[in-house]
């Protein structure tokens, strides 16, 4: 699969006693097997395997590999959610604060294109086991006070664009950059930052007047 880094040697099995970062251990091997083997491909065994543990011991931590995803995909809103909102609480006008939450957003995809491949990219059935519960709880919350900045713009008269639109627009747009990137890392693109500004700032000229 284009874009998914190799597993790294399976950890050697360790012993009892060191498991007050077992759990962090589980979701970090979790996240890259999913993405590597796919949900389906997945299996409590090949997780545990992967830390070093019996699967009799991972089930100690986590009762099926539904409630993992589950946790890797809460984890990874809670981390935006927490971006999010010092974005939002800033003194500055709503368009700065919007294309900082943009560019928190792409800052955190390509940090964890695993994470995020898991939230934002899951197949139907596999979104369903849990990936799906937590976008439309937690990614929802996200975008509404996202679109809350959008709104002010509009009160403004400075909005060229349907609020909602605009919204899902430069959320597209953002998404777009990093699953590109993510997924198709032999292409040729061009320095990153660089494309990032030029997409962003063709979106807001195109939806926002100065």
């Amino acid at each position: 699969m284009a874009g998914v880094t190799t597993l790294p040697a399976r950890s050697a099995r360790k012993p009892k006693g060191e498991g007050h970062s077992r759990r962090a251990e589980i979701l970090a091997a979790a996240e890259r097997i999913f993405v590597e083997c796919g949900y389906e491909g997945a299996t409590i065994r090949k997780i545990a395997e992967e830390v070093g543990l019996s699967s009799t011991a991972l089930y100690m931590h986590f009762s099926e590999k539904s409630e993992i995803l589950l946790e890797i995909c809460r984890n990874a809103f809670e981390q935006l959610a927490r971006n999010h909102h010092a974005i939002y609480s800033q003194d500055a006008p709503p368009e700065v604060r919007i294309r900082r939450m943009l560019e928190a957003y792409i800052t955190f995809g390509f940090e964890h294109p695993n994470a995020y491949r898991l939230i934002y990219m899951t197949r139907p059935a596999e979104a369903r086991e849990a990936a799906e519960d937590a976008a439309m709880v937690q990614g929802a919350e996200l975008f509404v006070s996202f679109q809350s900045l959008l709104e002010q713009v509009a009160a403004e008269g400075r909005l060229k664009r349907d609020t909602t639109a605009a919204a899902q627009c430069l959320w597209a747009g953002a998404h777009g950059i990093v699953s590109l990137v993510i997924t198709k890392p032999y292409f040729d693109w061009t320095d990153r930052p660089l494309f990032v500004d030029t997409m962003l700032d063709s979106l807001f000229e195109g939806m926002i007047r100065s």
